[in-house]
């Protein structure tokens, strides 16, 4: 178990390197990773499962702690990052499937890796976790609700089908793994040290799956969709930590409120699109996975050095330590 709770470490920790090689794997052999994308809700509902094993009644007592900072930073999610995708998709006058791969991202949950960027970063890791979970828990009704107010200029929007999908792939493993860690709490405990590897095998293949399933098109657009994400990333980073510090957030808070309005769980993304939409709406979500991944490593090794700064200087008048 020690043996398979190293590689788990190891797994976890250059999971951005992974998620690159899947994109790139899916790219270069379309035919043989494309039978993958079919099976994207599984995959995620196995990543929630996992979540579900980890999650304990510590992570919502902050919201009874510090209601203020959980309700700024859970409205900054579900406010910020959907609006930054319509001002894209309209702005950039994207293509419709392209526009609504956009928006579903943006209207998402935060991701769980957020919770370790936030640990990197060393920011308000607690405040983070949080606000993943109030926001995954409220996804089934806040995410169709938002598909269905800024998408459907683009294409037809079953509000009620999305929330089901996402009570069936997002709700429900939580649900049980909540419930198998209550009957099987050891069991559990010992099964947590192996949960990175079996999320990273899981978004690997979700992330495989979908861009060999959508090979042709990211040949001709893949650049495209590629700088939207990525602007969409940066300006969530940006203005979650601005907002969050105009609301009277300290600077920890503040970091953990950009890493998390920034890096979605676009997983759940990816398998709603590929559920209800079209494949190339998955796109933006799969290159997602790729990119917050690298840009929250990046981010978080920033907020670090900040950080360090921070702590080396004293008042003024003074030189550095």
């Amino acid at each position: 178990m020690n043996a398979v709770a190293r590689i788990s470490r190891f797994v976890g920790n250059t999971f951005a390197a992974w998620i690159a090689l899947a994109a790139v794997a899916g790219y270069l052999f379309p035919a043989q990773l494309a039978p993958l994308a079919r099976h994207v809700v599984p995959l995620l509902g196995i990543v929630m499962f996992g979540m579900g094993l980890t999650l304990s009644a510590a992570d919502f007592r902050e919201v009874l702690k510090r209601p203020r900072d959980v309700l700024l930073g859970v409205v900054v999610q579900y406010t910020i990052m959907p609006l930054l995708a319509l001002a894209l998709a309209k702005g950039l006058r994207l293509p419709p499937e392209v526009a609504v791969g956009v928006i579903l991202v943006g209207s998402c949950p935060g991701g769980t890796a957020s919770n370790v960027m936030t640990y990197l970063a060393r920011g308000d890791v607690p405040l983070s976790v949080t606000m993943t979970s109030c926001t995954t828990l409220l996804a089934p009704v806040v995410t169709p609700a938002l598909m269905l107010l800024l998408a459907r200029e683009w294409i037809p929007v079953d509000a009620g089908a999305l929330f089901w999908s996402i009570v069936n792939v997002v709700i429900v493993p939580i649900v049980l793994g909540l419930v198998v860690k209550g009957l099987f709490k050891r069991q559990a405990e010992a099964a947590v040290a192996a949960l990175p590897l079996v999320s990273v095998a899981a978004i690997v293949a979700i992330v495989a799956g979908v861009v060999a399933a959508n090979q042709p098109r990211l040949a001709t657009s893949g650049a495209m969709i590629f700088l939207v994400v990525a602007l969409h990333n940066a300006l969530g980073y940006l203005l979650g930590y601005a907002v969050a510090r105009l609301g009277g957030l300290g600077f920890n808070q503040c970091k953990a409120v950009a890493i998390e309005v920034g890096m979605q769980n676009s997983g759940l993304g990816a398998a709603l699109a590929t559920a209800h939409f079209t494949p190339l709406a998955a796109v933006p979500s799969a290159i997602f996975s790729v990119w917050h991944n690298i840009s929250g490593a990046l981010l978080a090794a920033y907020f670090r050095r900040a950080d360090s700064a921070a702590r080396h200087t004293v008042s003024p008048g003074t030189t550095r330590a």
